[in-house]
Protein backbone atom coordinates (compact mmCIF):
# COMPACT_ATOMS: atom_id res chain seq x y z
CA UNK A 1 0.00 0.00 0.00
CA UNK A 2 1.57 3.21 -0.61
CA UNK A 3 -0.37 7.11 -0.53
CA UNK A 4 -2.46 7.55 2.64
CA UNK A 5 -3.19 4.75 5.01
CA UNK A 6 -6.09 5.28 7.65
CA UNK A 7 -5.74 2.49 10.01
CA UNK A 8 -8.09 1.56 12.75
CA UNK A 9 -7.28 -0.81 15.79
CA UNK A 10 -9.73 -1.48 18.00
CA UNK A 11 -10.88 -3.51 21.06
CA UNK A 12 -11.69 -3.44 24.41
CA UNK A 13 -9.38 -2.15 27.06
CA UNK A 14 -6.36 -4.47 28.32
CA UNK A 15 -5.84 -5.72 24.83
CA UNK A 16 -2.87 -3.86 23.79
CA UNK A 17 -3.93 -1.39 21.57
CA UNK A 18 -2.63 1.64 21.76
CA UNK A 19 0.36 -0.19 22.53
CA UNK A 20 -0.21 -1.49 19.32
CA UNK A 21 -0.95 1.91 17.55
CA UNK A 22 2.15 3.41 19.37
CA UNK A 23 3.94 0.45 17.79
CA UNK A 24 2.76 0.71 14.25
CA UNK A 25 3.57 5.29 14.28
CA UNK A 26 7.06 3.95 15.10
CA UNK A 27 7.55 1.45 12.92
CA UNK A 28 6.26 4.11 9.91
CA UNK A 29 8.49 6.86 11.24
CA UNK A 30 11.44 4.12 11.30
CA UNK A 31 10.47 4.19 7.37
CA UNK A 32 10.42 7.97 7.10
CA UNK A 33 6.36 7.78 6.01
CA UNK A 34 4.31 11.16 7.55
CA UNK A 35 2.67 9.53 10.53
CA UNK A 36 -0.09 10.76 12.88
CA UNK A 37 -1.64 8.35 16.18
CA UNK A 38 -4.04 8.95 18.16
CA UNK A 39 -6.12 7.11 20.72
CA UNK A 40 -9.62 6.59 22.71
CA UNK A 41 -10.93 4.44 25.21
CA UNK A 42 -13.76 4.21 27.58
CA UNK A 43 -13.92 5.32 31.07
CA UNK A 44 -12.93 1.75 32.17
CA UNK A 45 -9.66 0.75 31.19
CA UNK A 46 -10.16 -2.59 31.58
CA UNK A 47 -13.04 -3.51 29.48
CA UNK A 48 -14.47 -0.70 28.13
CA UNK A 49 -13.97 0.44 24.45
CA UNK A 50 -10.48 1.10 23.38
CA UNK A 51 -8.77 2.23 19.80
CA UNK A 52 -6.42 3.24 18.31
CA UNK A 53 -6.33 5.35 14.88
CA UNK A 54 -2.84 5.05 12.76
CA UNK A 55 -2.43 7.36 9.42
CA UNK A 56 0.49 6.48 7.27
CA UNK A 57 1.45 8.61 4.59
CA UNK A 58 3.91 9.41 1.94
CA UNK A 59 2.70 13.02 1.20
CA UNK A 60 1.64 15.79 4.02
CA UNK A 61 -2.15 15.79 5.20
CA UNK A 62 -3.57 18.26 7.22
CA UNK A 63 -5.82 16.56 9.50
CA UNK A 64 -4.95 14.30 12.01
CA UNK A 65 -7.71 12.20 12.41
CA UNK A 66 -8.43 9.32 10.55
CA UNK A 67 -12.24 9.15 9.03
CA UNK A 68 -12.81 6.82 6.49
CA UNK A 69 -10.72 3.38 7.20
CA UNK A 70 -8.59 1.51 4.51
CA UNK A 71 -7.76 -1.38 7.27
CA UNK A 72 -9.67 -1.93 10.36
CA UNK A 73 -8.62 -4.59 13.19
CA UNK A 74 -11.47 -5.18 15.31
CA UNK A 75 -10.63 -7.52 18.23
CA UNK A 76 -14.04 -7.39 20.21
CA UNK A 77 -17.67 -7.98 18.53
CA UNK A 78 -18.53 -4.06 19.95
CA UNK A 79 -15.60 -3.08 18.35
CA UNK A 80 -16.35 -4.75 15.12
CA UNK A 81 -20.15 -3.75 15.43
CA UNK A 82 -19.50 -0.13 15.72
CA UNK A 83 -16.73 0.88 13.61
CA UNK A 84 -16.89 -1.64 10.10
CA UNK A 85 -19.50 1.36 9.12
CA UNK A 86 -16.41 3.44 8.55
CA UNK A 87 -15.03 1.05 6.39
CA UNK A 88 -14.17 1.93 3.15
CA UNK A 89 -15.72 -0.27 0.39
CA UNK A 90 -12.11 -1.60 -0.86
CA UNK A 91 -11.02 -1.59 2.55
CA UNK A 92 -9.63 -4.55 4.89
CA UNK A 93 -10.99 -6.10 7.85
CA UNK A 94 -8.98 -8.36 10.14
CA UNK A 95 -11.73 -9.64 12.56
CA UNK A 96 -10.38 -12.15 15.58
CA UNK A 97 -12.68 -15.20 15.68
CA UNK A 98 -12.04 -15.75 18.88
CA UNK A 99 -14.68 -12.97 19.72
CA UNK A 100 -15.89 -11.63 16.65
CA UNK A 101 -18.80 -14.24 15.66
CA UNK A 102 -20.63 -11.60 13.33
CA UNK A 103 -19.36 -9.90 10.69
CA UNK A 104 -22.00 -7.81 8.23
CA UNK A 105 -21.81 -8.43 5.08
CA UNK A 106 -20.20 -5.85 2.87
CA UNK A 107 -17.35 -5.11 -0.29
CA UNK A 108 -14.52 -5.19 1.78
CA UNK A 109 -12.00 -7.91 1.93
CA UNK A 110 -12.57 -9.50 5.51
CA UNK A 111 -10.21 -11.82 7.50
CA UNK A 112 -11.77 -13.97 9.66
CA UNK A 113 -8.79 -15.16 12.18
CA UNK A 114 -8.99 -16.50 15.92
CA UNK A 115 -6.15 -14.49 17.25
CA UNK A 116 -6.90 -14.88 20.99
CA UNK A 117 -7.19 -18.44 20.45
CA UNK A 118 -4.01 -19.18 18.81
CA UNK A 119 -2.66 -16.96 21.08
CA UNK A 120 -3.40 -18.73 24.15
CA UNK A 121 -2.68 -22.27 22.34
CA UNK A 122 1.05 -21.20 21.01
CA UNK A 123 2.10 -18.40 23.36
CA UNK A 124 0.25 -19.52 26.96
CA UNK A 125 -0.70 -16.26 27.11
CA UNK A 126 -3.38 -13.91 25.37
CA UNK A 127 -1.14 -10.55 25.92
CA UNK A 128 0.47 -11.32 22.80
CA UNK A 129 -2.85 -11.21 20.37
CA UNK A 130 -2.38 -7.42 19.69
CA UNK A 131 0.97 -8.24 18.14
CA UNK A 132 0.33 -11.58 16.66
CA UNK A 133 -2.86 -9.25 14.72
CA UNK A 134 -0.69 -6.35 14.00
CA UNK A 135 2.37 -8.91 12.36
CA UNK A 136 -0.74 -10.09 10.47
CA UNK A 137 -2.01 -6.72 9.07
CA UNK A 138 1.52 -5.86 7.66
CA UNK A 139 2.09 -8.86 6.02
CA UNK A 140 -0.96 -8.60 4.57
CA UNK A 141 -1.05 -4.75 3.42
CA UNK A 142 2.49 -3.99 3.41
CA UNK A 143 1.77 -0.56 5.53
CA UNK A 144 5.27 -0.48 7.20
CA UNK A 145 8.21 -2.60 6.41
CA UNK A 146 8.18 -5.73 8.67
CA UNK A 147 12.10 -4.90 9.67
CA UNK A 148 10.50 -1.55 11.24
CA UNK A 149 7.90 -3.44 12.36
CA UNK A 150 10.40 -5.60 14.15
CA UNK A 151 12.31 -3.05 15.61
CA UNK A 152 9.75 -0.93 16.82
CA UNK A 153 8.06 -4.04 18.93
CA UNK A 154 11.46 -4.27 20.53
CA UNK A 155 11.83 -0.48 21.22
CA UNK A 156 8.55 -0.50 22.70
CA UNK A 157 7.79 -3.49 24.66
CA UNK A 158 10.12 -4.74 28.25
CA UNK A 159 13.25 -6.27 27.21
CA UNK A 160 11.12 -9.51 29.34
CA UNK A 161 8.63 -9.77 26.45
CA UNK A 162 10.79 -9.61 23.78
CA UNK A 163 11.10 -13.37 23.06
CA UNK A 164 6.70 -13.79 23.24
CA UNK A 165 5.96 -10.77 21.21
CA UNK A 166 8.78 -11.29 18.55
CA UNK A 167 7.26 -14.97 18.14
CA UNK A 168 3.94 -14.01 18.25
CA UNK A 169 4.77 -11.21 15.28
CA UNK A 170 5.86 -13.94 13.47
CA UNK A 171 3.14 -16.17 14.14
CA UNK A 172 0.78 -13.32 12.94
CA UNK A 173 3.37 -13.33 9.19
CA UNK A 174 2.61 -16.99 8.84
CA UNK A 175 -1.16 -16.82 9.73
CA UNK A 176 -1.25 -14.27 6.59
CA UNK A 177 0.98 -16.19 4.38
CA UNK A 178 -1.73 -18.95 4.95
CA UNK A 179 -4.58 -16.79 4.01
Amino acid sequence: MNGMNEIRLSGSGGQGLITAGIILARAAVIDNAIVTQTQSYGPESRGGASRADVIISDKKFYFPEATSFDVLLALTQEACDKYSDDLKADGILIADSSNVKNVSVMDSTIYEIPFTNIAMEKLGSVLPTNIMSLGFLVRKTGVVSEASLKKAVKNSIKPRFHEMNIKALKIGFKLADKE
